[in-house]
């Protein structure tokens, strides 16, 4: 069967949505009107990712958010761990779910378990939803025959994933808000406020101080050209992002973020610590070491580290241990190495990931809070020094005016 998404109208004429499973379009049609429902669109939910090299509009490639996969693979480890039939499993939390489009995806995948195959294999054909390291842990659980366990595993693991992204979204919060309040302030001053009182010295015979007359050009840019700026701005992030498409573009980027004093030890930490836990659960559930690290550099969003993780599983292949090849990469902090060092000698390197990922994560929380309890003031004294900046070139012609009148 495979789940069809449907537009009807109910009795009273008003719209509804939902998903139901089918044989085909016309068996779906009919339970619709055996529900007193009138069709007005039926088509399948969810259709798998096309080939690579097919063409399709990117705005209906979206996969669904941190949260949403967190609550549903939760409420597939509960339901597995009952011993509920996997298909049975599939189709409880497609019923608990109210997105459709989550719905219709868990409706395609239980479609695939009914006929037969794995629940690793029907989630392949829905990547933008579910990940690489999703699917090979899933694996891993099925021939294991401990589905239910990795399925917990990843829960946890996606809603520690979840918890980290918010708390790093709320840590950079303020900051944009302080940076946009300073902007808009600076701006409505130089457009509106500044023009006015500096008015009565334009027409001045005597030569105004050169704080003043650098006050009135600014004045004078924003107010005819700052419409121009912020397009000029807008169309500059544009061409970056489209110039950053390209992969040795975005390698050489990447490698300028990690030679910059403070934001590269950020971009590490923040590195690192996804390798590890993604590395630490992919070995726990029984997912061999080199597939691991194949799939645990994938995570990573820095191009020079994930190709640093490909020589590292390259070194580990050719007999090296992990911790060897960390240490010669360069990049992964000593704590790391030092603990993956001691989880291979006492054969727990799973517990020593997770503990190292925790560490990191620690640390980068910390890092953040000392740099935001810094951005404050420094802010402030911004602020300051562009109001002093303004009241001092609109005060010294007074005091020109002064000392002459004297």
């Amino acid at each position: 069967m495979t789940a069809y998404r449907y537009r009807a109208l109910n009795p009273q004429g008003k719209l509804v949505r939902g998903v139901l499973e089918g044989d085909s379009e016309r068996q779906v049609r009919s339970q619709l009107r055996g529900q007193s429902l009138r069709p007005v669109e039926v088509a399948v939910a969810n259709r798998p990712e096309p080939a690579s090299g097919s063409w399709r509009i990117p705005l209906l490639r979206r996969g669904i958010s941190a949260g949403e996969l967190a609550l549903l693979t939760r409420q597939l480890a509960t339901l597995v761990e009952s011993n509920l039939p996997l298909d049975e499993a599939l189709q409880a939390a497609a019923q608990q779910n109210r997105s459709a489009r989550i719905k219709g995806t868990l409706l395609q995948v239980r479609s695939r378990v009914a006929e037969g195959h794995t629940l690793a294999y029907a989630m392949g054909e829905f990547p933008q939803v579910f990940s690489e390291m999703y699917r090979a842990m899933v694996k891993a659980g099925e021939h294991a025959g401990f589905l239910g366990p990795v399925l917990q595993q990843l829960a946890d693991y996606t809603e520690q994933r979840q918890y980290t992204g918010q708390k790093l979204k709320m840590a950079m919060i303020y900051p944009f808000i302080l940076v946009g309040v300073a902007i808009a302030v600076v701006v409505a001053l130089m457009v509106f406020v500044v023009p006015e009182l500096v008015g009565i010295f334009a027409h001045s015979r005597r030569e105004l101080p050169l704080l003043t007359r650098g006050l009135i050009a600014s004045s004078d840019f924003f107010r005819d050209y700052g419409v121009w700026l912020l397009v000029g701005l807008a169309a500059a992030v544009l061409i970056v992002r489209r110039l950053l498409r390209n992969p040795k573009r975005r390698r050489r980027w990447h490698a300028m973020l990690l030679r910059m004093p403070g934001v590269s030890r950020l971009v590490i930490a923040l590195d690192t610590a996804r390798f590890a836990s993604t590395l630490s659960i992919l070995m726990a559930s029984g997912v061999p070491l080199l597939e691991s690290l194949r799939i645990a550099g994938q995570v990573l969003t820095n191009l020079v580290l994930r190709e640093d993780t490909r020589q590292v599983a390259e070194r580990v292949q050719e007999g090296s241990s992990l911790n060897r090849a960390l240490q010669q990469s360069g990049h992964f902090p000593p704590m790391m190495v030092h603990m993956v060092a001691s989880g291979e000698v006492s054969g727990e390197l799973e517990t020593m990931l997770s503990r190292s990922a925790s560490n990191q994560e620690r640390e980068l929380e910390m890092t953040l809070g000392t740099m935001m309890s810094l951005f404050e003031p420094l802010m402030v004294v911004f602020m300051g020094g562009m109001v002093l900046t303004i009241v001092l070139a609109i005060l010294l012609p007074i005091f020109d005016l002064n000392t002459m009148v004297k």
